[in-house]
């Protein structure tokens, strides 16, 4: 089949795709600058009409009446209000980057008997052993805590368990939109990939954890892209790895084989410049927050859900209607549209390497290609214990391919039947994923020196058993 030589290296059908994908993010913009500056009256106008065209479509669905705990989830503001509604108090905290961004942390210190004391903060108080969790693409902390019952909650059950649970929130989104050197509204803000997450807002909100805690180590647990921060960090950072004792990837993420949508696909295939055209280059996505205000909850779950299927052939059953009811308000936040292309990079590359800032065409030499190449993130140093638990469902996760790119001693759980989106709300994830996640933690202690050295009995292939 014959090239079209327009854009790059492409089919005429993939043309065809992408020229349909732009239109449609041209139109949806378009309606989006409509409706952003429509007045709340016409807002709740539009939400009233969705809501009865729905119960005219569907009026046997006794699901879409959202009631109790699990309607005061969605309609939820921020952290500390969800952390409450189960009878837990958060904290907030702010960190400075070494390049000016300001972050939000935070963090549940106190199981529910043990409210108002002191923990990790001098003489006299708990002293606790420290778990940081950090969340995915397209997310803020709130993923976390945003269950409709306790006892699926992970960061819950660490707390009574007797953890100091620390959350983290990346450059960009709903907790972390400051700067002391850039606004907001401009570009520059906006000029940050995955790299920037590996060299700045990792160590940097780890570092802070430790000092404010007084502690020398911590337990890292990502979800999804969370878990492609710390292969990253942990990667050009060697002092880290004395500081995290172990790292606990969930969903992990690291060069995914590609998007089951072939209009994504031939996004993916494009140079960077077609995708900040269609996308620009501040914040992606940023509409959705509009869509979310104007639709009935459940057409709002069922687009997220064709959505998801659509590009990522996920399904959904693992997690209830219910739950998707309660979370899937708090399921997006803020990012830039660079750190979506370098994933782009990352999977037409098949290389889990840092941002190409020097995209261009091959130069053949003797009929041998030779042109920049960017650098890859070295995962192979990383000698932080490694413990990984996928979905064997998951079309994101290639676990073969990543193994091959990670040190010998990482450890490798499947859950046949999980997708990506379970290991946060499955129905089951009490019982198919917490297990794991606290074996791992007891097994290695907060001896760094001791899990880094090669005292553990590591295991280099994949336990579909356990870890």
């Amino acid at each position: 089949m014959a090239r079209v030589p327009v854009i790059g290296r492409l089919f005429w059908n993939q043309y065809l795709a992408l020229f349909g994908s732009l239109l449609f993010i041209f139109l949806e913009g378009i309606l989006h600058l409509i409706t952003s500056s429509l007045p709340p009256p016409v807002i709740g106008f539009f939400y009233r009409q969705s809501k009865r065209l729905f119960n005219v479509l569907s009026p046997s669905q006794a699901w879409a009446k959202q009631r109790g705990l699990s309607a005061a989830v969605a309609k939820a503001p921020d952290f500390v209000e969800l952390c409450a509604l189960f009878g837990y108090e958060a904290e907030e905290h702010i960190v400075q980057t070494g390049d000016g961004y300001l972050l939000g942390l935070h963090r549940i210190s106190c199981a529910k008997h043990e409210r108002g004391r002191r923990v990790n903060s001098g003489e006299g108080s708990l002293q606790k052993r420290v778990v940081y969790l950090h969340h995915g693409l397209l997310m803020n902390s709130e993923v976390w805590v945003c269950l409709t019952d306790e006892e699926r909650c992970l960061p819950f059950q660490l707390v009574e368990q007797g953890y100091d649970v620390w959350f983290g929130n990346n450059r960009g989104n709903k907790y972390s939109k400051k700067s002391t050197i850039h606004s907001p509204g401009s570009t520059a803000f906006w000029d940050f990939s995955m790299d920037q997450f590996a060299f700045h807002d990792i160590p940097d909100s780890i570092d802070y954890i430790l000092s404010a805690t007084s502690q020398k180590c911590l337990s890292y647990i990502g979800f999804s892209q969370g878990t492609a921060q710390a292969f990253a960090t942990l990667s050009i950072h060697p002092g880290l790895n004395q500081k995290v004792s172990v790292f606990i990837g969930l969903a992990p993420a690291m060069s995914p084989a590609g998007l089951h949508n072939g209009v994504v696909d031939s996004l993916i295939k494009a140079s960077p410049d077609v995708l900040f055209l269609a996308f620009g280059r501040r914040s992606i996505l940023s509409s959705a927050t509009m869509w979310q205000a104007i639709l009935y909850p459940p057409i709002f779950v069922r687009i997220i859900d064709v959505s998801l299927s659509l590009l990522f052939n996920w399904r959904g059953a693992n997690i209830s209607t219910v739950q998707k009811l309660a979370a899937y308000p708090h399921l997006y936040s803020y990012t830039s549209t660079k750190s979506v292309v370098h994933w782009f990079q990352i999977i037409r590359n098949k290389s889990f390497q840092m941002y190409d800032d020097d995209v261009g065409p091959t130069l053949n030499i003797g009929g041998v290609a030779r042109y920049y190449k960017p650098a890859k993130f070295p995962t192979r140093n990383i000698r932080t214990p490694i413990a990984l638990v996928y979905g064997g469902s998951d079309s994101l996760v290639d676990i073969d391919v990543m193994l091959k790119e990670l040190p010998r001693h990482t450890v490798a759980t499947s859950i046949p039947h999980y997708e990506h989106l379970d290991f946060l709300w499955a129905k089951d994830v009490h019982k198919m994923v917490f297990p794991r996640v606290f074996e791992a933690l007891r097994k290695f202690d907060s001896n760094v020196g001791n899990a880094s050295s090669g005292k553990q009995n590591h295991n280099a292939e994949t336990n579909p058993d356990g870890l």
